[in-house]
């Protein structure tokens, strides 16, 4: 029992300290989260082949595969096109621009998942701020907190419905019909929200209107035969998502078959592409994925999970609104897979000994540990994609910065939910 305390301290402490040193951003995050994982092993929370263990793989060679997939695609300069495309269609207007880009993220999201979608957006938004030689700052956070809301309307948005679904038996048109019906006006709402925030840094000159307005977005086109080909390879990977149930695949397996057929039929030497993956945001993933794993295992999410409903005394308002807000804080500092795994087989517990309807618990902890990732910078995988694609163009978005406005709106869309699950489930 003392052994089984002491880790659980251990691990907290350099969970704890790992983080803070992410916060404060004195060295670099990649090596911090490594570090901090080398740290749980050596400190004896868990042994080297747990650590391996607790990588999701699935997600690292999905991320891996769809990088593959964009940087072959970028090749054939549609990114470009697509930025030239948007800035017609809004006059080159920046608040115009960040509206219809965070909207489009959030459908597509729903429709495909968060990750490939900031994958495919934030290339042209890229375009879009330097052609107008404005911050992308402001359009990148918009992109990822709503890449994280329109993920949460369908089962195939964000990782953690999906394994709700297989745990409950949730079809896809459950999610629709339940977590949608809230994530519509939330998409709406907050989108509003960060035109307000960023109004007024949303500038640009004449000149650089007129000049983009000018431009023949066809001319932007490189390479006509290797955009078909991409495109093909992209609509069939997408396709596999929306399937992968019924084809008894994991979505990594899809990603990775689609960008091994584009590296196939394009000819392009592999070498040159793997070059272009973002390494260090991979290693970033692992790390963390490795912490999260040592305070797994020592039992402190455990516990977290087993107070709420210990807390709740079995009242079900009670107990849905705990996970609600639990989880969405968890979430934004911890990875809500896990979470969500151990929360699972607790709430399939509940329905079993007390009887009582455990669907409301089930959407609670849907809306709370995808919507709660929009929390830090850290909180979901499409924040830290977002955030390492836009360093290494030049734009540090650091976790302060991302937290003190997404945070309290993170808040804001819990409180949303509340109040929705309290007047459709619980009253």
């Amino acid at each position: 029992m003392a052994s089984h305390t002491y880790n659980m301290i251990l691990s907290g402490g350099i969970f704890i300290i790992t983080y803070i040193m992410i916060i404060l951003e004195k060295l670099d995050r990649t090596v911090i989260a490594l570090s901090g994982a080398v740290l749980m092993v050596v400190a004896g929370i868990i042994t080297q082949k747990d650590a391996f263990e607790y990588i999701d793989y699935n997600t690292l060679v999905l991320l891996i595969s769809m990088m593959i997939i964009v940087m072959l695609t970028r090749r054939t300069g549609v990114f470009e096109y697509l930025a030239i495309k948007t800035v017609k269609i809004t006059r080159g207007e920046p608040w115009k621009l960040l509206v219809i880009l965070s909207l489009i993220t959030g459908i597509l999201s729903a429709l495909l998942d968060n990750v490939t979608t900031i994958l495919l957006i934030l290339p042209i938004t890229l375009n879009i701020a330097k052609d107008l030689h404005t911050n992308p700052v402001p359009f990148i956070i918009s992109e990822v907190f709503a890449s994280n809301v329109g993920g949460t309307a369908t089962l195939i948005g964000d990782p953690p419905n999906i394994m709700i679904s297989s745990a409950s038996g949730f079809t896809f048109m459950d999610f629709i019909k339940n977590d949608a019906l809230i994530i519509v006006p939330i998409l709406f709402l907050t989108t509003y929200i960060f035109l307000l925030v960023y109004r007024k840094k949303l500038k640009t000159s004449q000149e650089a209107k007129l000049k983009l307005l000018s431009m023949d977005e066809k001319e932007a086109l490189k390479d006509i035969v290797l955009l078909k080909k991409c495109t093909a390879v992209l609509a069939l990977t997408i396709l596999g998502f929306v399937f992968h149930g019924l084809l008894n695949f994991e979505s990594s397996t899809i990603a990775l078959a689609g960008a091994v057929i584009l590296l196939i039929i394009t000819g392009i030497h592999p070498e040159k592409i793997l070059k272009e993956v973002e390494w260090k945001t991979i290693l970033f993933f692992a790390g963390l994925f490795v912490l999260v794993g040592g305070i797994k295992a020592s039992g402190i999410i455990n516990l977290l999970a087993r107070g709420v409903i210990d807390i709740s005394g079995g009242n079900t308002v009670l107990m849905t609104l705990a996970i609600l807000w639990v989880a969405a804080i968890a979430s934004a500092f911890i990875d809500n897979i896990p979470f969500v795994a151990t929360m699972i087989p607790l709430i399939q517990d509940v329905g079993v000994m007390t009887g009582i309807n455990v669907n409301p618990l089930w959407w609670a902890l849907s809306l709370g540990a995808c919507l709660g990732g929009n929390g830090t910078t850290i909180g979901a995988s499409a924040n830290v994609i977002a955030t390492g694609i836009a360093d290494e163009f030049g734009h540090k978005i650091t976790f302060i910065r991302y937290f003190k406005v997404a945070f309290p709106l993170m808040i804001l869309t819990i409180s949303i939910c509340s109040v929705y699950l309290l007047v459709f489930y619980l009253i």
